[in-house]
């Protein structure tokens, strides 16, 4: 466990947003985000595309924090990986 807890954790922090008002905007219940705050539960894929919708109606801000927090390095790191698209066969 650990990524997605520890950026929500930040990012809620950072704009004061209560648990229970993203459990709220998400329709969970609050012991859901609590699991997930707490590095308890990782959420699904699913279910962080929800986290991030709630996050933008409480504040847009947060949510592209979120996004960037969680997501962000694995553009930073674009070099490091570089994927050879001439064997994709996708």
């Amino acid at each position: 466990m650990g990524k997605t807890g520890r950026v929500l954790r930040e990012v809620l922090d950072t704009y004061g947003i209560s648990q229970n008002k993203l459990a709220i905007a998400m329709g969970v219940r609050r012991s859901v985000v609590y699991r997930w705050f707490n590095e308890l539960i990782d959420p699904t894929g699913d279910t962080l595309v929800k986290m991030v919708v709630a996050l933008k109606l409480l504040d847009i801000d947060a949510a592209r924090e979120f996004v960037q927090r969680y997501l962000g390095e694995v553009l930073e790191d674009e070099g490091e990986a570089e994927v050879d698209r001439s064997t994709n066969t996708e």
